[in-house]
Formats: C-alpha cells, sequence, structure tokens
C-alpha cells in the first residue's frame, strides 16, 4: 500500500511537472522593424530561461557616398535572415541574445558628373567618365550580440525591443565602372581603382553595424 502511495505520488509530481512546463513553452509570430529593415518574426520560448527567433528584413533606402570629388547616389538594399538563441537569466522579459544573420545587404552606388572631376588624382570631363557604378557589400555571414525585452512566458500580445551590433566586417566596393570614352583605357582604369581605394578608406571605419529593432508579436 505504501509503495502503491509512493509510485502515485511520483507520478502526479511528474504529471505536474510536465503540465508546468508546457504551460511555459510558448510561440510566437509576429513583426519586427528598425535598422535591419522590417519583415516576420517567429519565435519559441522553450523554458522560462531559454528561447529562440528566426526573422527575415527587407527594406530600400537612399544613402549618399562621398569619394575623392564625387558624391554618388547610393541606393541601401537591406536584405538578411537570422536566427538568435535568448537566455532570459530572470525568467521573466529581459534578455541576452546571440546569433547570426546572412547579410545581403547592399549599396548601390551611381554618379554622372556634370562637370570636370577629378578621379585618383587626374582630372576627367563628364564625356570621359559617362556614369560611374558599383555596390558596396560587407561580409554574408555576420555574428550579431543584442539585449533586450521580449514579454513574459505568458500567452498574449508582446511588444519587444532589442538592442546591439552585427559583425558585419569591412565594407568593400564591387564592380566600379564606368560608362565613358575612356572606360577601357588602362590609365582611367587605375585612376578608378584609386577612386576605389578611396571609398573604402572612408567606409572602412564601419564593420560593426548598429542593431535597434521593435517588434509586436502574438505569442500562444
Amino acid at each position: 500500500m505504501k509503495k502503491g502511495i509512493f509510485w502515485a505520488a511520483g507520478a502526479l509530481a511528474m504529471l505536474e511537472a510536465g503540465t508546468a512546463q508546457a504551460q511555459d513553452s510558448s510561440y510566437s509570430i509576429g513583426i519586427t522593424g528598425g535598422t535591419l529593415g522590417i519583415g516576420p518574426e517567429v519565435g519559441a520560448r522553450l523554458s522560462p530561461m531559454f528561447g529562440v527567433r528566426g526573422s527575415a528584413t527587407f527594406l530600400g533606402v537612399s544613402h549618399s557616398v562621398d569619394g575623392s570629388d564625387i558624391t554618388y547616389d547610393g541606393k541601401l538594399k537591406l536584405a538578411s535572415y537570422g536566427l538568435m538563441a535568448d537566455v532570459y537569466p530572470f525568467e521573466g522579459g529581459f534578455r541576452l541574445s546571440a546569433g547570426f544573420r546572412i547579410d545581403k545587404n547592399k549599396i548601390r552606388l551611381k554618379a554622372s558628373p556634370t562637370q570636370a572631376v577629378e578621379i585618383g588624382g587626374d582630372l576627367y570631363t563628364p564625356a570621359q567618365i559617362g556614369t560611374l557604378s558599383g555596390h558596396v557589400k560587407a561580409k554574408e555571414f555576420a555574428p550579431m550580440l543584442t539585449l533586450g525585452y521580449g514579454g513574459g512566458v505568458s500567452q498574449g500580445v508582446k511588444f519587444g525591443v532589442d538592442g546591439g551590433v552585427m559583425f558585419h566586417g569591412t565594407p568593400r566596393i564591387r564592380d566600379l565602372k564606368a560608362t565613358g570614352g575612356l572606360a577601357s583605357d588602362p590609365a582611367f582604369l587605375n585612376s578608378i581603382a584609386d577612386e576605389q581605394r578611396e571609398i573604402e578608406r572612408d567606409i572602412d571605419q564601419y564593420k560593426v553595424y548598429p542593431v535597434l529593432q521593435l517588434s509586436l508579436s502574438y505569442a500562444f
């Protein structure tokens, strides 16, 4: 009889623990927006202390870029996909997060000078240059660290905020080329290479991308 009571009590304790775990676990679906762009986000609160989230974000923004003597019209196209592991040290809403993003962000550059400008230390006319174009891109795999707030373990509508950094490395110029009369001239191509290095020196400081995202989700 005593053994039966013992096993029944043990089974009840295990059942209650399993029920509590189920109540603590929740899934969420929502939208996130900020410096990474705007897009869908899904998550799972695996326990009061741990969770995971995945998101995809997109956005187009105009952003000028300065060269040696030329200001380029820049079109920043944000596109990235990522996964974050969340730790809730106090089993509430405050969280520390680490993860990565597949960084497809790109700045498309374009400039059509209307007067003679200096490129690589030499002066060229608009007819010789034509249109200069290229794009700026950083590393595709970018680790990320954030801290923020995502709400507790209860179900319902939740607001979240996360701030931190994405380590996307040093941005580099790709395919900078011209369409003018000197487009294939060796000396002009050397000047274009110098122009590319000048732009890269200006953007070399942007090895870390600031992250500030707000989110609205429903947990169930």
